[in-house]
């Protein structure tokens, strides 16, 4: 099977959703149709710094992931948060989540960006084995203040 990295594209819709449904779901949480409408508008949005990306093999997406390009106070060039990746779960372990993530850091290369970085649950063992791959635990603890 041949995996390849592209930016998406608005055919991708379809299959974009049910693997935004399933990830979301794997985070405990809902899925929105409001929430995903406004995400899909933004990720083709040229003012707005939220980008996506797919894998496909044989014709079919694979994988997703989300990221977004913003300042930041400690660096002189923009950093890189890759916010959402998710592979569809028949296909874990073959290398898919990898190439996102390559395909990331060789833009982060060619753009000159300070950073790529992106967090998971501490419980997330399978994706933490790929993340390890690239960098050590950062230690940082994540501390969220929802409005409503």
């Amino acid at each position: 099977m041949t995996t390849h990295i592209r930016n998406l594209e608005p055919r991708d819709q379809r299959r974009w959703l049910e693997l935004w449904d399933d990830y979301n779901r794997f985070y405990h949480r809902e899925p929105s149709d409001e929430i995903s409408r406004h995400l899909w508008k933004r990720l083709f949005d040229p003012a707005v710094p939220v980008h996506g990306l797919v894998a496909e093999s044989d014709g079919q997406v694979v994988g997703i992931a989300h990221y977004l390009i913003h300042d930041s106070t400690s660096k002189l060039t923009p950093v890189c948060y890759l916010q959402d990746l998710y592979v569809d779960p028949t296909l874990r372990g073959g290398g898919i989540g990898r190439r996102l993530i390559d395909h990331l850091v060789k833009e982060m290369k060619s753009h000159g960006w300070s950073r790529l970085y992106w967090h998971t649950r501490e419980n997330n063992y399978r994706a933490r084995g790929l993340y390890d791959s690239y960098a050590p635990h950062s230690g940082f603890l994540r501390y969220v203040v929802e409005n409503g």
